[in-house]
């Protein structure tokens, strides 16, 4: 079957472009640089905030614009510069956290915020509450009061519970949250993350698109885990990874070999080598 060129290239980061090492391999690196250097606009769209965007960078060689934050954020990682926010208000955030404290009893809270750029001293960027214990190793975290994690609009707002499953933690509070927030996840280990209404990968892809003038049915886009399903769904061609979540192969047009194996290399080598 012959596809025509994509456009533009969207793929999220963690278990999709990065093998099991947080590593850009040589060939996905190559791939890239291919698609790049035909004048194709290579985006990130990543649950990641700006501040972390840094090492994909290096691994790239190549600096590009990024959905961060589940589609909340639009940053261009080559200037520096946070373009566009979409914030969850402080009424909004409190009320979820007194909701969740609730229905999720010994959750803990955290919240992502922006500053201006991607290493912002003046916004205290990742604030969490003396119960929340991350899902992975996060050296950049400010424990503060509980209250402190809700009292400023935030990109993100984090609830962990160690030992539960983040689909049935999704389960349990998005029928209450109903269209008040988005809630999705990047991982099974008891970590759920809310947005802004309407907030997604998909919405924050469009955001891009628009301003580059690409149509969204010249977009391939790769994930693997719920938070991608919007973009993949989104896109003219959405590839699911072969080690994704069943949600995230069941929106995709096709499914690509895993991460570890260069999966987004295989699929761009298509038009790209």
């Amino acid at each position: 079957m012959h596809l025509p060129k994509p456009k533009m290239v969207a793929t999220d980061v963690d278990g999709t472009l990065i093998d099991h090492d947080e590593r850009v391999t040589a060939r996905t690196k190559a791939a890239v640089g291919a698609l790049i250097a035909d004048g194709v606009p290579f985006v990130l769209a990543t649950g990641r905030p700006p501040r972390w965007i840094d090492p994909v960078v290096d691994g790239l060689g190549y600096a590009p614009l990024c959905v961060c934050g589940n589609g909340a954020v639009i940053y261009d990682s080559a200037s520096d510069k946070v373009l566009a926010g979409r914030t969850l208000d402080v009424m909004t955030l409190s009320w979820i956290a007194d909701l969740a404290e609730r229905v999720l009893p010994g959750c803990g809270l955290a919240a992502e915020r922006v500053g201006a750029t991607a290493h912002d001293a003046v916004t205290p960027q990742f604030v969490s509450s003396p119960e929340y214990e991350h899902a992975w190793l996060n050296p950049d975290d400010t424990a503060v009061a509980r209250h402190e994690v809700i009292d400023a609009p935030a990109i993100k707002m984090l609830i962990r519970l160690p030992g539960a499953r983040s689909g049935d933690m999704l389960a349990t509070l998005a029928p209450l949250v109903g269209d008040r927030a988005d809630i999705t996840y990047s991982t099974e280990h008891g970590l759920i993350e809310l947005s802004a209404p309407g907030v997604t990968k998909a919405s924050g892809l469009a955001s891009v698109a628009q301003r580059l003038g690409v149509e969204h049915s010249a977009i391939i886009a790769f994930g693997d885990m719920p938070n991608d399903v919007p973009m993949l769904r989104m896109a003219g061609r959405g590839v699911a990874m072969a080690n994704a979540h069943d949600e995230a192969i069941a929106a995709a047009d096709e499914v690509t070999a895993a991460n570890s194996d260069d999966g987004v290399a295989q699929i761009l080598e298509r038009w790209w080598v």
